[in-house]
């Protein structure tokens, strides 16, 4: 292998993200990146928030890459320091879910792959910068999604998870999810999309989607793409568990977008107000409550793209 250029990589770990401990896993990488004359600092966080403070210092520092080496909200929480940066954003995906790790490709190793982190490092290794789009909501910007309502209301219930609620998956969601629906309230929304009303009625969930990959099982925005400086929106109607199960279904067989009770909407800037007021998450992390206003940030962020990435993710160079 031919030796690459030298670069300088603050590798951002959580150590509480995910089923197991890979600390190991991850000194391996970072011997493999040194021999390979890379300049590599590993930082560990201690508390919620600390990933976006270390992030931002590595780019004021002129890092080149940071690698979030955490689940979904350890990225997230990378993308909030370095948004704006020349900084790019890459991920060992070592979390539960790891969606965006999906989205681009990478492998996410079970417990039973212990060899799966370094292949997601050798495909790094392989990867090209390319600046995306962003959401924000409010002043959180978000990757993947924001969630308002039922998922947003599972969210909360589940964070903080401990490890061995994380063992179970996406198992743990479904079921949270089928107990919450049940007695969710009968929310109505109203739903603004660039300055104009386009829905208002009982909903179950109201997701604004920067990415296609929701929840790492669906592609919930199969026409997403991560550089065309617009945001889409699908909201569920109905409510109960009844609405929730047929909108899962639907969903999980790539038939959500035919059903009359969803709508789909696309736009730069998107307001949601509800009655009651309900919870709002992104990339799965619970963040506030409605009333909230979601908008785009046209190529505001630079990532590492491996060569698995799919090339619908993109628009024409």
């Amino acid at each position: 292998m031919a030796m690459s250029a030298p670069r300088r990589v603050m590798v951002i770990y959580n150590p509480a993200a995910g089923p197991r401990d890979v600390l190991r896993d991850l000194e391996a990488i970072l011997q493999r990146w040194k021999g390979l004359g890379w300049s590599v600092l590993l930082r560990r966080t201690e508390h919620p928030g600390m990933a976006t403070d270390l992030a931002r210092e590595a780019a004021l520092e002129g890092f080149d890459w940071v690698v979030a080496a955490g689940g979904d909200g350890t990225v997230n929480e990378v993308a909030n320091g370095i948004v704006g940066m020349p900084t790019a954003l890459g991920v060992l995906p070592t979390g539960t879910g790891n969606v965006w790790a999906k989205q681009l490709g990478l492998p996410t190793p079970a417990l039973t792959h212990p060899y799966g982190l370094l292949s997601a490092a050798r495909l790094l290794e392989a990867a090209a910068p390319r600046a995306i789009d962003v959401g924000r909501a409010d002043s959180r910007y978000f990757l993947l999604w924001a969630g308002i309502g039922l998922d947003a209301q599972v969210a909360q219930h589940m964070e903080p998870r401990d490890r061995n609620t994380k063992r179970l998956g996406a198992l743990a969601y479904l079921i949270a999810a089928a107990m919450i629906a049940r007695d969710f309230p009968a929310m109505r929304a109203t739903v603004i999309v660039d300055g104009r009303r386009r829905m208002r009625g009982r909903t179950l969930v109201v997701l604004v989607a920067n990415a296609q990959l929701y929840g790492g099982l669906v592609r919930i925005a199969p026409q997403a793409v991560l550089d065309d400086g617009q945001l889409d929106i699908c909201v569920f109607r109905g409510m109960g568990l009844p609405w929730a199960i047929r909108h899962f279904i639907n969903a999980f067989g790539g038939r959500h977008l035919q059903d009359p009770a969803v709508k789909f909407f696309r736009g730069r800037r998107v307001i949601v107000e509800t009655h009651p007021v309900v919870p709002v998450q992104v990339d799965g992390e619970p963040i506030g409550q409605t009333p909230m206003v979601f908008e785009v940030v046209p190529r505001a962020l630079r990532i590492l793209v491996p060569p698995t990435a799919p090339a619908a993710l993109f628009a024409a160079p």
